[in-house]
């Protein structure tokens, strides 16, 4: 796909996403800004819309033969807006050309227009990518970014201001400040990350990003909302058919968990690729020179996934040093955060097996209570098993026992028996990825301003959002409790909302059967049993999986740990929010 040289240096467009590449400046003025290919181009596209739908928009212009809106027209109203943006509309009428004072003859009508032009570039997903090498610009990213991001935003809201102003001849009395520039913007360098002699070094052509800027709340509207199948191995390296743009790819370095994992994204894909950011902790330099522990490829043709896979997302370990692959194909049906998150977390998860850890599917939280009181609690459970949305009523409803509530793992983790015998858990994700139906109704929007909201008008709207810290998640939380979130049973006399089990093997009937109703965060639905709760890297190695869960559910009950299950109710009619309200509270009681 052509990139076009301008005054905004170079830009694309795919689909709905607006994608500028710069080096060192952007436009500074309202005539560079309205003379610039991009804006022509921005105009094209927004006058193509109107004609497609016969809007009385094009009332406007002077059509052609064939009913089409001629590229002159739009030359000649560039022209009219470049004197409106200094000058008021009686002024410019004596300064226009015979040809296009037309143009200038019905100004509700243009004003209406220019409303229009500015509403439609802000539906794009705009995205401005600073890949600067050798000139020193990531030495200071706050100033490169301040003098990019912020002067564009500002140009482009001043400019459609005074032309509105001027053709109204009115001064709004309400100004919103509306980020009409970039939304995300980030500095993205090359890296040696392999080295020569191997078909992974073809990747150190794919820029690493290593700063983000972000306006949120974002408002994003991913292709899918829904993830389905599972995560395969393959034979297959995907690497092996790969016809590599490097211009095409970004490279998000996340610390996930204790571990580097490379996540290399398609321009197809720039709204998950850098949502990212809310959800892992951004690798810096020094975290980069040790060894990769996994690469994620997201958004990879057709013919790099093996056709004898049952699922088309799929894993490779590479032959010749270990290294773990995930794959996902560049089609829209893929296009959805989870994939992005699970296919990351399931490298994680085999990692950890393979070094002798038990991972898990869950969330865990350390409790610093008034009473003086420290409590670590895992629980176990399925997408959408109640996990986080329990912990946030705890949050809520336990606000004056609480005197700190530190999450060290929001959707998985690992567990490791040190030398001692202790059990210490670690998390994975700095964020969180949560359904917004099944949030307490303040606990999203009170954290706006740090929100990324995907599907906000869909079934599964979700919300990512930072949670904890790094230091946090990897300090290593001695454990305390053990719960499997049960969301599919009432609660009775006979099925308390905590139920504690007595031996390993009791526990891991419940644990490994893996119950749970589905919420429809996947295309499964009704009661579903998944091995552990955990089709991300579990499943695929059960074998080596049983192995490390019976030494550690032996070792829980050695150590005393309180092992059971948590009847959080979030799949059953009704009891959405009221459920996992219950839950908390049988929690805190329990606590003291």
């Amino acid at each position: 796909m052509k990139r076009y040289a301008s005054p905004l240096t170079n830009y694309k467009f795919v689909e709905r996403k607006a994608i500028l590449y710069i080096r060192d400046r952007v436009c500074e003025t309202p005539d560079e800004l309205l003379s610039s290919e991009m804006f022509a181009e921005v105009l094209r596209r927004a006058v193509d819309s109107l004609e497609r739908r016969d809007s009385p928009l094009l009332e406007l212009f002077d059509v052609s033969e064939e009913g089409k809106i001629p590229d002159l027209e739009l030359r000649h109203l560039t022209t009219i807006f470049r004197w409106l943006a200094k000058l008021p509309l009686a002024h410019v009428q004596k300064l226009v050309e015979a040809d296009q004072a037309h143009l200038l003859t019905r100004p509700a009508l243009l004003f209406d227009f220019v409303e229009y032009l500015y509403d439609y570039w802000r539906e794009f997903e705009r995205f401005l990518i600073c890949d600067s090498e050798g000139d020193a610009l990531d030495q200071r990213p706050y100033r490169t970014f301040n003098r990019t991001i912020e002067s564009l935003t500002h140009l482009v809201r001043s400019v459609y201001r005074d032309i509105q102003e001027n053709i109204s001849g009115q001064h709004p009395n309400i100004y919103r400040q509306i980020v009409a520039g970039a939304e995300i913007a980030a500095i993205a360098l090359p890296k040696p990350i392999f080295a020569g002699g191997n078909d992974l070094q073809r990747l150190n052509a794919i820029p690493l990003i290593r700063q983000v800027l972000m306006y949120p709340p974002l408002l994003l509207n991913p292709p899918m909302n829904k993830r389905s199948g599972q995560f395969v191995q393959t034979h297959q390296n995907p690497l092996e058919s790969l016809d590599l743009d490097a211009g095409e790819w970004l490279c998000y370095p996340a610390k996930v968990g204790p571990l580097l994992i490379l996540i290399y994204f398609h321009e197809q894909f720039y709204e998950l690729g850098f949502t990212l950011s809310n959800l892992f902790e951004l690798a810096e330099d020094d975290f980069l020179n040790r060894t990769a522990d996994a690469i994620l490829l997201f958004g990879v043709p057709e013919e790099c996934i093996d056709p004898k896979a049952k699922y088309p997302t799929v894993f490779f370990q590479h032959p010749e040093n270990g290294l773990w692959i995930g794959a996902i194909p560049r089609r829209k049906e893929f296009g959805y955060f989870g994939y992005m998150k699970k296919m990351t977390l399931t490298l994680h998860n085999i990692v950890m097996m393979h070094r002798g850890r038990f991972p898990f599917h869950g969330a865990m939280v350390q409790f610093l209570l008034k009473n003086g009181k420290e409590f670590t609690l895992l629980i176990i459970g399925d997408t959408g098993a109640g996990k986080s949305e329990t912990l946030e009523a705890f949050r809520s409803i336990g606000e004056e026992a609480i005197r700190a509530m530190n999450v060290i793992a929001d959707d998985m983790g690992s567990l490791e028996i040190q030398a001692n015998g202790e059990i210490v858990g670690y998390g994975t994700e700095v964020g969180a990825f949560v359904r917004l139906d099944d949030l307490n109704p303040g606990y999203a929007f009170g954290r706006l301003d740090r929100t990324i909201i995907m599907n906000p008008s869909q079934v599964n709207a979700r919300v990512v959002l930072p949670v904890t810290t790094y230091a946090t998640i990897m300090q290593g939380a001695k454990v305390d409790m053990v719960l499997y979130a049960n969301n599919y049973e009432v609660v009775d006399a006979s099925h308390p909302i905590i139920e504690r089990f007595f031996t390993a093997e009791q526990a891991l009937k419940v644990f490994r059967q893996g119950s749970s109703m589905s919420k429809g965060t996947t295309t499964s639905s009704g009661l579903v049993h998944t091995y552990f709760a955990n089709i991300f890297g579990a499943a695929q190695f059960e074998q080596l999986h049983e192995a490390i869960a019976q030494r550690f559910f032996q070792a829980f009950f050695e150590k005393d740990i309180f092992v059971g299950q948590l009847r959080t109710r979030l799949g059953l009619q009704g009891w959405e929010r009221k459920g996992p309200e219950e839950a908390a509270r049988a929690l805190l009681e329990w606590l003291g």
